[in-house]
């Protein structure tokens, strides 16, 4: 997956990627029950990964659109929260996703980014990609801060 995307992003400062960094990790939360990992986090920008097991697949054997849909909708909390200095409750408003391939048989790579923060608002964007780089969804998000 090209890195040209996050480029575009700031790296965080150590503190703030300390916070991020094993987020969902060790945390009975539903995303770490699916099994997303995260993989990179910058200034209103994350990438995470949900890893390829049958046990996502929906019965025309490809994963399930549930599971991709937590994968976007997990994937804008890091870029949203990195702009602060601690974590703090998001809500999601809404959530756009067009499927346009499918995933089957490997990772799926969600890349998720703020395009616009308001006081109580933030609009962020999400493109999931397959392990060999094909894009399979992209999503509009509307988060509650």
């Amino acid at each position: 997956m090209s890195t040209v995307l996050a480029e575009r992003f700031s790296p965080l400062p150590p503190e703030r990627a300390a916070l991020w960094r094993d987020f969902g990790k060790g945390e009975a939360l539903f995303p770490a029950l699916v099994g997303i990992v995260i993989e990179e986090v910058r200034l209103d920008y994350a990438r995470m990964r949900l890893p390829f097991r049958p046990q996502l697949n929906q019965p025309a054997g490809v994963v399930h659109g549930g599971a991709i849909a937590t994968l976007i909708d997990t994937v804008v909390v890091p870029a949203i929260g990195s702009a602060w200095d601690e974590r703090r409750p998001l809500l999601t408003i809404s959530m756009q996703i067009n499927y346009l391939n499918v995933v089957a048989g490997e990772d799926a790579i969600a890349e998720g980014w703020v395009e616009r923060r308001g006081r109580s608002l933030v609009f962020c964007r999400v493109e999931v990609r397959t392990a060999r780089d094909a894009l399979a969804t992209s999503a509009s998000l509307v988060y509650k801060i």
